[in-house]
């Protein structure tokens, strides 16, 4: 596993708005639009995170229109990752939102 790859990848997990996003496109296909209204984000926000998504591979658009209709990549494998991810968070606790490193609060959520 290159760890420059892997960084890259969970890079796309490092926000609570591109969380967000993933875990609202594991229940379908959405516009931009669709989840800038379930999300509360801003237009120009869901647009530049969906963007990153795409870069990591975590995500793909197919034009419907005048749209993009945006839908996970690896649905099942992002699956199993929330499940592993909510295990580890059980066995860190807060510690995680501890890290000086990290942009998020604790309590914190988008």
């Amino acid at each position: 596993m290159s760890l420059d790859a892997a960084a890259a990848l969970f890079h796309g997990f490092s926000d609570p708005s591109r969380v967000a996003i993933l875990r609202h496109l594991a229940l379908g296909e959405h516009r931009v639009v669709d989840l800038t209204a379930h999300l509360g984000l801003a237009q120009s926000t869901v647009s530049a995170h969906l963007r990153c998504l795409s870069d990591c591979g975590l995500v793909s658009g197919r034009a419907q229109g005048r749209a993009t209709v945006y839908s996970l990549q690896h649905a099942e494998v992002l699956e199993d990752l929330w499940e592993v991810a909510e295990r580890l968070l059980e066995c860190t606790g807060d510690a995680p939102a501890f890290c000086p490193n990290s942009t998020v609060a604790v309590g914190e959520s988008s």
